[in-house]
């Protein structure tokens, strides 16, 4: 997946605020973001409301609002789509789940979750939210390793792209986040 200068022009273009420039970056990684939405909602099941045009539509949609971002390549363009994959999951498990607040939450390991956040049930993505959203309180970096990985279906090299940092780095980032997440999806919150 190299950077190609077209996609990096357009979104310089999009980060003066041309969007016309955005719609065409988007346009170009389109297919890789419906790809993606399509792994995370395959398992999801007979009567499932979001489908894998919705999730990128809706996610189009997030990236749209921030008139003021600036992209700097298509590397960092796919890492804030995954994180509006992420907000745009969540959001809908939320409202999915919104009359059955109060019960109880299923607790699955991110081992069982990597590569299948569509096949989840809806209580154990907001879960794993609840917790990325305490991790990020003290450590941004692997929240967005996080979401590149497991929201974003990136490969480590994409994600250390990306992100700007080293792949021994994500590696390292995605170990520790993965055993933190693992303890914390175990532990008991009072929920």
């Amino acid at each position: 997946m190299g950077d190609t200068p077209t996609i990096t022009a357009l979104l310089e273009q999009a980060s003066r605020g041309d969007r016309a420039a955005f719609d065409q970056a988007f346009a170009l990684v389109y297919e890789q973001l419906g790809r993606v939405a399509s792994r995370r909602l395959r398992h999801e099941g007979v009567g499932h409301t979001l489908d894998t045009g919705a999730l990128v539509h809706e996610a189009y949609l997030k990236l749209g609002e921030q008139a003021d971002a600036q992209w700097t390549n298509r590397a960092h363009f796919l890492a804030v789509a995954s994180t509006a994959m992420r907000r745009v999951l969540v959001d809908h498990a939320r409202r999915r789940t919104a009359e059955k607040r109060g019960g109880p939450r299923v607790r699955v390991p991110l081992e069982e979750l990597v590569g299948m956040a569509g096949e989840t049930p809806d209580d154990t993505l907001l879960a794993l939210d609840e917790a990325l959203d305490r991790l990020g309180a003290f450590d941004a970096r692997h929240v967005q390793v996080v979401e590149c990985r497991f929201f974003g279906g990136l490969t480590e090299e994409e994600t250390a792209s990306a992100l700007g940092i080293g792949l021994r780095t994500v590696k390292r980032d995605w170990a520790k986040t993965r055993a933190w997440l693992f303890r914390e999806l175990h532990a008991d919150h009072g929920d």
